[in-house]
């Protein structure tokens, strides 16, 4: 079973979720050679809860996943920590949403959750935890305690850090990095616009229908990363089509606004 670990269903934080726009994310994904995403979409996202109206309307849940348009989209989420830095967290829909409830009072910066916190929230629920990029440069995880680091499933190899770091350097960091804290790595897209599919993929040695039983196939070395020897053209088409397709969408509401005004003003 191939599946991205980390990957975006909408176009920005900003923006509406799309049903359609989900349809082409998650047929392209299989064009890409994916059986599997996780869905960890940002926590502070406009109106995440939005996603699963949609998604429960459209699809089948099975077991500890969704069936849409051919692919497993395990439920997910991407929080941002007080300290700095975001934690990946797959696992059981209606465990991923009473997260995101709860952390309803710290979608803010400056109000975010501490690291500890989170991590004893979220312990002993079945989750996959994941450190997402903890070599950014603007969002690092590698400065936070040890003994919390520990605490997490795996460490995340980026797609958008490779193709803006060079595979060999950020790879050697990341391997040191998990090597010292016991902990596996895993590859993960990053992706918001669906050229970015198929950049990093794992390909695991079977299949999972939970987030327990992707953990445990982790943690058991039943898996390889492959990363695609096209990963910067993917990562930079990516940019180049999410840059257009936001600057076309904020003209669309700047166009739409203007008409209001004018039909108030008639």
């Amino acid at each position: 079973m191939k599946i991205d670990l980390h990957t975006h269903v909408k176009l920005a934080k900003k923006t509406a979720f799309s049903h359609v726009y989900f349809k082409e994310m998650m047929t392209e994904a299989g064009k890409s050679g994916l059986d599997a995403v996780a869905m960890t979409e940002h926590f502070n996202t406009l109106r995440y809860e939005d996603i699963y109206r949609v998604l429960d309307r459209h699809y089948p849940y099975e077991q500890g996943y969704y069936m849409a348009e051919g692919m497993k989209v395990f439920p997910g989420i991407e929080v941002d920590i007080q300290e700095t830095g975001h934690i990946l967290i797959i696992g059981d829909r209606e465990r991923i949403l009473a997260l995101r409830q709860r952390l309803e009072p710290y979608t803010e910066k400056g109000r975010f959750i501490d690291f500890q916190t989170l991590l004893d929230w979220s312990e002993g629920q079945g989750f996959l935890r994941i450190g997402a990029h903890p070599f950014r440069l603007g969002t690092p995880l590698h400065h936070l305690p040890e003994e919390l680091l520990g605490r997490l499933d795996a460490f995340d190899l980026n797609g958008k850090d490779i193709y803006a770091q060079g595979l060999e350097a950020y790879r050697a960091r990341i391997d040191e990095f998990a090597l010292r804290l016991g902990r596996p790595v895993v590859g993960g897209s990053d992706t918001h616009q669906y050229m970015q599919y198929g950049s990093v993929v794992n390909s695991l040695n079977g299949e999972a229908e939970t987030a327990e039983e992707l953990r445990d196939l982790i943690l058991r070395g039943a898996y390889q990363i492959e990363i695609s020897p096209c990963l910067h053209a993917k990562v930079k088409s990516a940019n180049v089509i999410k840059a257009l397709l936001k600057k076309e969408m904020a003209a669309s509401e700047e166009n739409s606004g203007n008409l209001r005004e004018l039909g108030e003003m008639a």
